[in-house]
């Protein structure tokens, strides 16, 4: 299988995922506490099935990093699973997809990135996409459950692009490394808040519950992470970056015809315009 043809597999799986959380009812960060530690055990199958050892220098001089991202992580996968049970599908990925207009944000004076007049344009036309897809044009604040899962969806792709940003810092990490320690981090970390928070003893596991659980863990993160790193050795970061809207588009569609999750014209416009502008902002600047 190509680079290619993998990577575009792993954002089909990604833009999945939302369908698979709406028919687990259990709470969101026994979710990702779970999604954590069966995709970490699963990448650790993989790797020492291709008898590939992890980088214990790499490991032990960034290993501070790796905790932290991997806990920001947890937490993040936490908000976008609870927006899921507020908003629509397809919102709550297109929110999510913001991180992109963050990394942008933030980049000058984190890492000392010029930003450029494009990308300037790009994140006030993708928050103004942001305003037609949470529906305040319309309904203004009346719908205080849509508002709820747009603000976490917007909390989720912050702490994600505070992911990417401290990623930013484990360049000689190879990239199943970090994401098996960032995985098992992830599901560590949020072992003592689940305990601390729900009643696990009272909770129902049905065997439809139990098997899209599994296929979330397996496949949504165990498989499409393999996937997803086995292809960027061989892909230019510029085509990774591009391919990975193919998650938010295939959210959109699956939404709209599994869960009838349809969008009024302001929402299209919405998502054309959040879709459009982080693509554009991932193209390469004109050298002149």
């Amino acid at each position: 299988m190509n680079a290619t043809l993998k990577l575009t597999l792993s954002m089909f799986i990604f833009g999945t995922i939302g369908i698979f959380r709406r028919f687990i009812p259990l709470p969101s960060s026994m979710v990702a506490m779970t999604r954590g530690i069966v995709g970490m055990l699963f990448l650790l199958a993989f790797l020492r099935i291709r008898k590939v050892k992890l980088n214990g220098p790499a490991i032990r001089k960034n290993f501070w990093t790796l905790i932290i991202s991997g806990a920001v992580m947890g937490v993040n996968w936490i908000l976008l699973f609870e927006a899921y049970n507020y908003t629509s599908v397809a919102t709550a990925t297109l929110c999510y997809y913001l991180a992109p207009i963050f990394i942008i944000i933030v980049s000058p004076f984190l890492l000392k990135e010029r930003i450029t007049a494009r990308k300037l344009i790009c994140v006030c036309v993708a928050l103004l996409g942001m305003v037609f897809v949470s529906g305040v044009l319309q309904t203004g604040i009346s719908s205080v459950s849509e508002i709820k899962g747009v603000l976490l969806g917007v909390g989720a792709a912050m702490l994600y692009a505070t992911v990417v940003l401290l990623n930013k810092r484990l360049g000689d990490v190879p990239a199943y490394d970090r994401t098996i320690l960032q995985l098992g981090a992830a599901g560590i970390a949020l072992l003592p808040y689940v305990l601390l928070t729900e009643n696990v003893a009272a909770m129902e596991f049905t065997g439809l519950s139990v098997l899209m659980l599994a296929i979330v863990c397996m496949v949504h993160t165990g498989v499409a992470y393999a996937l997803y790193f086995g292809s960027l050795m061989d892909l230019k970061a510029q085509t990774a970056a591009i391919l990975s809207y193919i998650d938010p588009v295939v959210a959109i569609i699956l939404s709209a015809l599994l869960l009838k999750e349809n969008m009024d014209v302001f929402g299209v416009i919405g998502a054309i315009l959040v879709l459009g502008a982080a693509i554009v902002s991932e193209l390469p600047e004109k050298k002149g």
